[in-house]
């Protein structure tokens, strides 16, 4: 596996992993599409602030 593959799929399932923790908590498309956007740093605010 090459470098620029592990580098995509981290940051896939980082944006992956925003999006179900924001649907789940807004229920909203845009909310979403923000936070899938930021990924890993809506990732670790939420584990922080839970």
């Amino acid at each position: 596996m090459k470098k620029t593959e592990v580098a995509r799929s981290g940051i896939g399932f980082g944006s992956a992993l925003a999006i179900a923790i924001s649907w789940s908590q807004h229920q909203s498309i845009l909310w979403a599409i923000l936070h899938g956007v930021f990924s890993w740093f809506y990732v670790v605010y939420y584990a922080l602030t839970r």
